[in-house]
């Protein structure tokens, strides 16, 4: 069962717009650091975008300046608003939770849903 629940993902056209947001319980929410990543068929799994608990961003920079990730406490949800999307953003979009870890790794999921697909047509 997954602890996480995405929602948004669908089909756009290149240089298109798609949000797609996840859901926590409020536990989780409320005590862990939220992040987006993104894994297409054959490739590993990236980071795309992170916001801490106080609402600090960091974002990978092959979406920097395209995508936008923000906080609602109120619903125990993150919404990442993607803008200017080519194909390469083609992939699995998976929500975590977790914490910022202080190591080479800077983040480390402990929540994950089930992943939502977002396909850029060419």
């Amino acid at each position: 069962q997954a602890q996480l629940a995405e929602s948004g993902g669908g089909l756009v056209q290149t240089g298109g717009s798609l949000s797609i947001s996840c859901e926590a319980s409020k536990r989780i929410f409320r005590s862990n650091a939220m992040g987006w990543h993104r894994q297409a068929p054959g490739k590993q799994r990236e980071w795309v975008a992170i916001i801490s608990i106080n609402g600090g961003t960091f974002y990978a920079d092959s979406v920097k300046g395209r995508f936008t990730l923000s906080r609602d406490n109120a619903e125990n949800k993150v919404t990442l608003e993607m803008n200017s999307l080519t194909p390469e953003d083609t992939a699995v979009y998976s929500c975590s939770a977790g914490k910022f870890t202080g190591g080479s790794d800077f983040y480390s999921a402990t929540y994950w849903g089930q992943g939502t697909q977002v396909t850029v047509s060419s």
